[in-house]
């Protein structure tokens, strides 16, 4: 091998006239570049040596490495604990009343346990009792009307029947009197014949004034009997207005207030306060069976397969790990704040097992153990 700064052997260039001292010292430094040379080919081919050696086994590495499966990672989603019995307290609504606010005057406290049928909130009954009692001497009245609406209709009806009965005794005395027409006078068979006639029309007119006093004596007492069923009717929904005053728990299990706008400001309900009919203000739930409801965007929804094993985490006891499982995903995602087109999902996961901690409305960590993906051309034999 040469070397640019390796001299060469023979030369052809004219060698000057030197001296034996300085001939001797020029051929010592060309053996020593010679020497230089070869040691600096030898140290370039090491290295050169090296390099491939060094290149082939990182590329073996990298071949094993890619030839193993990647570790699993857990991917955290985080949502809000549930209970999956809950039912919602409302203020009663108010049949046939226009009621802007009901007074709170006697509420079960904030978590306790209770019973199905426990009395959980108490609100003031005056108003409601006060119109039962109002409507209820109303509607005794129109009953008492109705009474004698029905007594005088008794009444007029006797006498008709009696003036008809003496209508009709009238007509037969003068069919009689006709009867012997023939050994009367001329003046006493005319007479006879215009009493006749006359008893006839007033039968008949009886007869037809009898059927028109009976319908509108009906039609009065009907009226009257609307009234009054209309009284009892405005009675009986203050008196169910009353009951509704008390609201008792529907399950078993805990006592939740919810956080609503009163008097001004944002807070739970308490003894004394107002709320309108209607408005949701408290929960009663069951502690038992708790769930998880996460929402879910597009890239976490495919590593996750329904029945798969989770843990769940309380952001607020962060020692307590609870095992869960995916119970469903809703088939319908709703737009993202920051594209329309990117989407969100509703997962919910089930706890199982119980903890006297684990209560509804709780920030939870759900960490879901997610396969990681195998290097290209790691299935090819």
């Amino acid at each position: 091998m040469t070397n640019q700064y390796c001299l060469p052997l023979n030369s052809d260039t004219p060698k000057p006239h030197r001296p034996l001292a300085a001939g001797r010292s020029i051929q010592a430094i060309r053996i020593g570049a010679r020497a230089l040379c070869v040691a600096a080919s030898m140290v370039a081919a090491i290295l050169a040596g090296c390099s491939r050696s060094g290149a082939s086994r990182s590329n073996a590495a990298q071949q094993s490495t890619s030839a193993l499966p990647s570790a699993p990672q857990t991917v955290l989603l985080k949502g809000m604990t549930a209970a999956v019995q809950a039912r919602a307290i409302m203020a009663p609504l108010i049949a046939g009343q226009q009621v802007g606010s009901l007074t709170i005057t006697k509420l079960v406290p904030r978590g306790s346990r209770v019973k199905k049928g426990d009395l959980l909130v108490e609100f003031d009954r005056q108003a409601q009792l006060r119109d039962f009692i109002d409507k209820q001497s109303q509607a005794d009245d129109l009953n008492q009307q109705v009474i004698e609406a029905q007594a005088k209709e008794d009444a007029s009806r006797a006498k008709d029947e009696t003036e008809m009965k003496q209508a009709e005794d009238n007509l037969a005395k003068a069919k009689l009197e006709m009867e012997k027409v023939e050994l009367l006078s001329r003046i006493d068979a005319e007479k006879a014949q215009e009493d006749l006639d006359e008893a006839k029309a007033t039968l008949a007119q009886l007869k037809e004034t009898f059927d028109l006093k009976r319908k509108a004596g009906q039609a009065s007492i009907r009226i009257l009997e609307i009234q009054r069923d209309r009284m009892r009717e405005t009675m009986l929904h203050a008196q169910a207005n009353s009951a509704l005053m008390e609201i008792h728990s529907p399950i078993d299990g805990i006592v939740v207030f919810n956080i609503i706008w009163k008097q001004g400001n944002m807070g739970e309900v308490q003894e004394g306060d107002q709320v309108r009919p209607g408005m949701p203000f408290m929960q009663v739930v069951d502690p038992d069976v708790m769930e998880v409801r996460v929402p879910v965007n597009q890239e976490d929804l495919l590593s996750l397969k329904m029945g798969e094993k989770v843990l769940v985490r309380l952001d607020a006891y962060t020692e307590l790990v609870l095992p869960g499982k995916l119970e469903s995903i809703d088939p319908m995602g709703t737009p993202s704040d920051f594209s329309p087109r990117l989407r969100s999902f509703s997962a919910t996961f089930s706890i199982d097992g119980h903890d006297p901690r684990l209560m509804p409305d709780l920030s939870a960590a759900v960490g879901v153990q997610t396969a990681g993906a195998s290097a290209p051309g790691s299935d090819s034999k």
